[in-house]
């Protein structure tokens, strides 16, 4: 480890990063740090932390869709809309 630096465990479990380090790794009040243990060391992990009900997007099949369809659109595949009602018409219509 390059650089050592010592910290104090406060009141209510709390510690302070050192502030190089939250400037080096562009840490911001609020962001989530994952704690892990492993055979005595402590591990602080800067983590995102997605809502459960967003996590879906990041499936790996929904991105796989998505590159899907990104390609598609670059070929020139898709039906360009500019209005909701342009996209009802598509929708109601009855030819494929």
């Amino acid at each position: 480890m390059k650089n050592k630096t010592y910290c104090e465990l406060k009141d209510r479990s709390q510690v302070t990063i050192p502030k190089y380090l939250v400037k080096k790794l562009n840490l911001q009040t609020g962001d989530m740090i994952e704690v892990k243990e492993s055979n005595g060391v402590i591990y602080l992990i800067p983590s995102v932390v997605l809502p459960k009900d967003q996590a879906w997007f990041f499936s790996e099949k929904w991105q796989e869709e998505e590159k899907q369809v990104t390609k598609e659109l670059k070929q020139g595949k898709g039906i360009p809309v500019s209005k909701k009602s342009d996209l009802a018409k598509i929708f109601t219509s009855d030819k494929e």
